[in-house]
């Protein structure tokens, strides 16, 4: 730790809120400072000298996943572009209250990437694990610390410090530290806005809930077609499918619950599922369109080591003491692979329809080109087509619209098999009657 000594001099930024019946967000502007020291918890800290930071957000300003509203730019705008680590924001509150009305803060709710809670010197808590030298980081989500009372009454004046981590799996060019304010009011006020905090999280992440239930469905409708016993192989469709659900639920359970932290998160979706899914769709499309093609079958595999070994060794956190050229090389080798699966994937399609030009072919295109905008996200996003939408003020992402889609379709293309293996099994069966 460090930073300089504790002093008698007030902090210089106070801001006073009138509660009545009602909450204050706590705009600020707050101090601010890099690097990290447990005495800046202090309310006697002198921190006349650290930058200001205000997080009055724009009117309708929101963040750009799920639409989460006070939304503000994060440090890497304000100064201190590509820093991670610490960082340290401090506000002095005078609240004047009712007398007897308790107190609380809700946390903010969009931090980047975690945070502990000060008030006046003494820890409340926060989400993430500060055991060791860096932080376990969970999910940020909506949170009530009831605030101590003050036995005096009426106006009380409480020095707010939060102590914030940016994990380098954030960095980015509007990441960094606190994007929506906390807020401080009566607690039954505090408990009213926690609930519609908490909706507006559940709303962000609900079609990433409901799909993966509709792809094992799909992965049971599968099971269907390989019990027909037919020379036509689905095993890559029903493991397609199982991976795709694996990826979409991940994104719901890092974000609802403390199930994983962000380390593990990072490590299922970036180095596990992303290879595998990939590597399954382009698989289970070979087969689908009866391409055949046994040298399909080792390049897919080629890629999808080739993918995962990159991706696991361009990990700000796999080995961290690597210099940047090699982490920089990783990268580079897996936009170049996911390029190599796109390429092969498009071939497949374009092949698939060339071969058969009855209606079920072009309807499988359709399906293969939906998941593919789910698969091939990023690509998609650097060829600046726009990935999320905000209807009614929740985000919703370009691959949730074609995920929807494409769950309609595969069931179509689905039925239509299982009807067709149908009529051929009776067929055989009358021709084999004596």
């Amino acid at each position: 730790m460090s930073g300089s000594s504790p002093a008698s001099a007030e902090p210089a930024q106070i801001e006073t809120a009138r509660l009545g019946h009602s909450t204050a967000a706590l705009h600020g502007p707050w101090r601010f400072h890099t690097g990290d020291d447990l005495r800046w918890s202090l309310p006697d800290f002198d921190d006349s000298t650290w930058d200001t930071v205000d997080l009055t957000p724009a009117p309708g300003a929101h963040d750009g996943d799920v639409g989460l509203p006070g939304y503000v730019s994060g440090w890497s705008r304000r100064g201190h572009a590509g820093y991670t680590g610490f960082a340290w924001y401090r506000l002095k509150v005078s609240i004047d209250s009712d007398k007897d009305a308790p107190l609380a803060l809700a946390g903010p709710t969009l931090v980047d990437s975690t945070y502990q809670l000060y008030v006046d010197g003494r820890l409340l808590g926060g989400p993430g694990a500060f055991t060791g030298k860096a932080p376990v980081v969970y999910s940020v989500r909506p949170s009530v610390f009831p605030l101590p009372a003050s036995s005096s009454g009426g106006t009380q004046t409480h020095l707010i410090a939060l102590r914030v981590w940016m994990d380098p799996l954030d960095a980015g060019e509007d990441s960094g530290g606190i994007h929506v304010a906390p807020t401080i009011g009566h607690a039954d006020g505090i408990d009213l806005l926690h609930q519609v905090q908490w909706m507006e999280t559940f709303k962000g992440y609900v079609v990433d809930a409901l799909e993966p239930a509709a792809f094992v469905l799909l992965a049971l409708m599968v099971l269907g077609l390989m019990a027909s016993r037919t020379d036509d192989s689905y095993r890559w469709l029903g493991a397609a499918l199982l991976f795709l659900a694996l990826l979409r639920i991940n994104q719901v359970t890092f974000s609802w619950t403390h199930v994983q932290s962000l380390r593990c998160y990072d490590i299922a979706t970036a180095v596990i599922l992303k290879p595998l899914a990939l590597a399954a769709w382009t698989m289970a499309w070979r087969d689908w369109f009866r391409l055949g093609k046994p040298w399909l079958r080792y390049a897919v595999g080629v890629l999808a080591v080739i993918y995962l070994v990159f991706a696991l060794i361009g990990r700000p956190w796999f080995v961290p003491e690597a210099t940047h050229g090699l982490k920089m090389v990783a990268n580079i080798v897996v936009e170049g692979v996911r390029l190599a699966f796109a390429a092969l994937y498009l071939w497949i399609i374009g092949s698939g329809v060339l071969r058969s030009g009855k209606p079920s072919t072009y309807l499988a295109a359709i399906a293969a080109i939906l998941v593919g905008i789910g698969l091939f996200a990023t690509e998609l996003n650097t060829l600046g087509v726009p990935g999320i939408w905000f209807p009614y003020g929740t985000g919703v992402a370009r691959g949730q619209y074609a995920y929807a889609l494409f769950i309609v379709v595969l069931f179509a293309l689905i039925l239509m098999r299982s009807v067709g293996y149908a009529r051929t099994s009776k067929t055989k069966r009358r021709w084999a009657a004596p």
